[in-house]
C-alpha cells in the first residue's frame, strides 16, 4: 500500500512539473512575451488612471477645503474657476469679439 502511495505522488509530481515546463516554455516565446507584455502594460494603464482618478478627487477635496476657509474668514463669495474667467457679459474672455 506504501508503495501504491508513493507511486501515486510521484506521478502526481511529474504532471504537476511537466504542466509547469510546458507553460515556462510558452511564455518564452515571442507570442508569450508580447502577452506578458501587452497585459503588463494594460496593467500599467489602469493603474495610471486610477491614479490620475484618486489625485483629481484629491484635489477637489482640498479647493473645497480651502474655499470653505478663505468664505469663513472673509465672510465673502469665492468665486469659481469658471466664474472668474468669465467676463461680465457671461463669456469665456476673448470669446467672440
Amino acid at each position: 500500500m506504501k508503495r501504491l502511495f508513493w507511486v501515486g505522488v510521484g506521478a502526481a509530481a511529474g504532471v504537476y512539473v511537466s504542466r509547469r515546463i510546458a507553460e515556462t516554455r510558452q511564455q518564452l516565446t515571442p507570442q508569450g512575451l508580447g502577452a506578458n507584455l501587452a497585459d503588463g502594460l494594460r496593467e500599467l494603464g489602469a493603474g495610471l488612471g486610477a491614479f490620475g482618478a484618486e489625485v483629481r478627487a484629491g484635489m477637489q477635496d482640498r479647493e473645497q477645503e480651502l474655499t470653505e476657509l478663505v468664505e469663513k474668514r472673509t465672510g465673502g463669495h469665492v468665486p469659481t474657476y469658471g466664474e472668474a474667467v468669465r467676463d461680465d457679459s457671461g463669456r469665456a474672455p476673448g470669446a467672440g469679439r
